[in-house]
């Protein structure tokens, strides 16, 4: 009998090494390579003789370009965040923490797209009474949607075959297992095997492939990072369990923009789209408080309104304590170095908190400045006015960097009754904005001079 193949393989960054090693080269992560056999599951495979001719190539300039057709589901958020909809035979992996409303948005979305296309729901960790009963909690029409509970690769193919859907769900893919594999559920041979088996099914049948992945308790994705490389779109849903609002963002598509950005309201009756993102995270105080700003953020394919917070109070400590919510905490560090630097505020000794409203994160830099404003209004505990919108990106030096789609930003601003504006010198538009009053910075100095007519 011909001697099994072992591997070693990082669970973060799929790379291979053929014997155990304390760090992985690749991502320089520790104790993350896990054990494989290779040998069981190669050996199934026979290798077929490939009849290739030259007249098979062709230059780039001779492929046809075609639209690739989409399928629209019911949820428009959903559609926006992959590009305008499902693509045939494309493989989209759907992550999130638990509780964050996975399945429930795939049995709203599946519910609906039965109705006029053949549609295929495998659950391998509930029950069909289980995803009965949420889908009449949530009042959906039940009567096309095909339901399936299985774990095995091979049992799926098989019902595939026979049902041959337009989309189907695997919910979720670490309990999946081949019996081509002897580990056991979960590990990380089953689940790049089993992953990859779905993943070319589909391609050859043209079937829509939504896959249901965990993650662990540092938010990344559980199993091997080489399923990222192995799927067309990766969605993340963000939220907390007991919040009401969930975000689904695009960390990889190849069919649309990356980062786009979906926002849902979680009510009794499911995840609901909302229209006007801009407005919920902008449902501020009553009265003027010291620290807070609007700043204007490009999400993907649009702008947002979110409302930074900063406080700025004594420390009690040696090391006064940094800490950012929604916002890269090493930035926050820097930014505060340069406020010192170029801006001649000194926050050495005060403990420093900033948070985005609405359990947004926000990763672009544009959110510089009104980070900075914000700290400037705490430190100072005088209010900014209620109709000012900021945004900017601060280097090193102290220059006020522009961003893009500067017009965009303030057209979404004005749109919702900013009057006032303070904008890096690179973005004041040429035709002025009806209603706004805007001042250009191209200095941290300038910035603080302008604020300080307002503080």
């Amino acid at each position: 009998m011909k001697k099994s193949k072992i591997a070693f393989v990082c669970q973060d960054c799929g790379s291979e090494y053929t014997k155990w090693q304390g760090q992985c080269h690749d991502c320089n992560a520790w104790n993350t390579l896990k054990q494989i056999q290779l040998g069981n599951a190669r050996s199934e495979r026979r290798r077929e003789g490939y009849a290739g001719t030259l007249e098979a190539v062709q230059t780039l300039g001779e492929v046809a370009l075609a639209e690739q057709p989409r399928l629209a589901s019911s949820s428009d958020e959903f559609n926006r965040v992959l590009g305008g909809g499902l693509v045939a035979g494309s493989a989209v992996l759907i992550s999130g923490s638990p509780g964050a409303g996975k399945s429930t948005l795939l049995i709203q979305i599946l519910c609906e797209l039965a109705k006029t296309q053949s549609c295929l729901y495998v659950t391998g960790e509930e029950s069909l009474a289980q995803i009965a009963m949420r889908a009449n909690r949530l009042r959906l029409q039940t009567d096309q949607l095909k339901v399936m509970s299985q774990t095995s690769v091979e049992a799926i193919g098989a019902v595939w075959d026979q049902a041959r859907p337009s989309v189907l769900v695997i919910d979720s893919i670490q309990v999946m297992q081949s019996d081509l594999i002897e580990s056991a559920p979960g590990s990380v041979t089953q689940v790049r095997e089993t992953a990859a088996q779905l993943i070319q099914k589909a391609k050859q049948t043209g079937t829509i492939l939504i896959l249901v992945g965990h993650v662990t308790k540092d938010g990344n994705l559980a199993g091997p990072r080489v399923l990222e490389h192995m799927i067309d779109s990766f969605l993340m849903l963000e939220g907390d369990a007991d919040g009401r609002y969930r975000t689904l963002r695009s960390i990889k598509n190849r069919f649309g923009a990356v980062n786009e950005l979906g926002i849902f309201a979680m009510t009794d009756q499911g995840l609901k789209d909302v229209a006007n993102p801009s407005a919920i995270f902008l449902n501020r105080a009553e009265i003027d408080t010291p620290g807070s700003i609007v700043m204007a953020i490009w999400e993907g394919t649009r702008p947002l309104l979110v409302e930074a917070q900063a406080l700025v109070d004594q420390s009690a400590f040696s090391n006064p304590r940094r800490i950012a919510v929604g916002f890269e905490q090493n930035r926050l560090a820097m930014l505060l170095a340069v406020l010192s630097r170029h801006g001649g505020l000194q926050v050495a000794d005060q403990d420093v908190y900033i948070n985005a409203v609405g359990g947004i994160r926000v990763d672009e830099t544009s959110s510089d400045l009104a980070v900075l404003m914000a700290v400037v209004s705490s430190f100072r505990n005088r209010a900014l006015p209620r109709d000012l919108i900021c945004f900017g990106e601060v280097g090193l030096s102290g220059e006020i960097r522009p961003v893009p789609n500067g017009q965009e930003r303030l057209r979404e601003a004005a749109k919702h009754g900013f009057t006032r504006g303070l904008v890096p010198k690179g973005n004041y538009p040429k035709q002025p904005i009806k209603g706004m009053e805007l001042k250009a910075v191209s200095q941290l100095s300038e910035a603080l001079s302008a604020a300080g007519d307002w503080l």
